[in-house]
């Protein structure tokens, strides 16, 4: 006997099978959406490591410390006039090493110094930080109070506040811009082989390492999941129903996972693995390399003496 829902007649195309522009998409699609999106940057950024640009001519080991060294002067500088001047040499070091500006700015400003400006947003106010008014938000009069807290009788934004957090965010903006830049013109193996010269303990190397490599596998992993799940599905699944499919997908992710490493340590043991990884590329420094270490150094010194106010600028 046929059951009643198979009796059913749906008038109009398969939903699996249409693709309609303005519809929701649901909560696993979104999931998997997300993975793909993450896979496809990746690839992205082994193709602009591989491009003949200013920054992939140099040798990796260079632009680690440079990177590192600016970072650290970005970080101590609280001149706005300087952290500006050094954003637009990101700009101008991601033009010269062929990326596309749109796709560096996307990569920069998406998440980190978004969330940075939303972490600063009380700083604006002269609540936590009295100053010069610049807009007048609220007057409450005098002896006004939050709880136990007392407010000033009018609620405004100051100047300082508002410089503070610019200052902020643009130091955050240019620190994250040097290490996107370090990212996607240096290919992975060289960056993790450049930190072992620098005597960074090999098991952190390695585990990065490993992490990015077999993140491709189990997002392929990941796709036959959903997959399977769409190739058997006959009708869209409620939210909460997804939401413990992909429950139920995570932890079986995970024992595979585990299952999976102890597979491939014991095939790299086999194959004579002592726990360091060689990667046959051999570092040669020429004059580029040199030239740019020196002047990263010398602008970094110049930034933290001005931060110091030991230098006039």
């Amino acid at each position: 006997m046929i059951p009643e829902w198979m009796q059913k007649i749906e008038i109009g195309p398969c939903a699996c099978c249409t693709v309609s522009v303005g519809k929701k998409k649901g909560f696993v699609q979104k999931a998997i959406s997300q993975l793909f999106t993450f896979f496809e940057e990746c690839l992205v950024n082994d193709s602009i490591a591989q491009r003949k640009g200013l920054l992939q001519s140099l040798d990796p080991r260079v632009k680690l410390v440079s990177m590192v060294i600016l970072i650290f002067a970005v970080a101590m500088t609280r001149d706005i006039r300087l952290l500006v001047m050094v954003y637009v040499l990101t700009l101008v070091f991601a033009w010269a090493s062929r990326i596309e500006l749109g796709f560096f700015l996307k990569r920069v400003w998406v998440f980190i110094p978004i969330f940075a400006g939303i972490i600063m947003i009380p700083v604006l106010f002269n609540v936590f930080m009295p100053g010069d008014a610049l807009v007048t938000l609220a007057t409450l009069g005098p002896n006004a109070h939050l709880g136990p807290f007392a407010l000033p009788p009018i609620i405004t934004i100051t100047r300082q506040g508002v410089m503070m957090a610019t200052i902020f965010v643009l130091r955050v903006a240019t620190c994250v811009s040097a290490a996107v830049l370090l990212f996607l013109t240096t290919p992975r193996d060289l960056l993790f082989k450049s930190l072992r010269s620098l005597k960074v303990p090999k098991v952190y190397v390695l585990t990065l390492d490993m992490c990015y490599r077999y993140i491709f596998l189990f997002t392929d992993m990941v796709r036959g999941f959903y997959m399977a799940k769409k190739s058997r599905a006959l009708k869209t699944l409620p939210l909460v129903e997804e939401q413990k499919w992909v429950g139920g997908r995570v932890g079986y992710t995970l024992i595979k996972a585990l299952s999976m490493s102890e597979k491939v340590h014991g095939a790299m043991v086999s194959r004579g693995f002592n726990g360091d990884i060689k990667i046959m590329h051999r570092y040669s420094l020429h004059r580029r390399d040199y030239v740019a270490c020196v002047s990263v150094i010398a602008l970094s010194i110049f930034l933290m003496l001005a931060s110091q106010n030991l230098i006039w600028v």
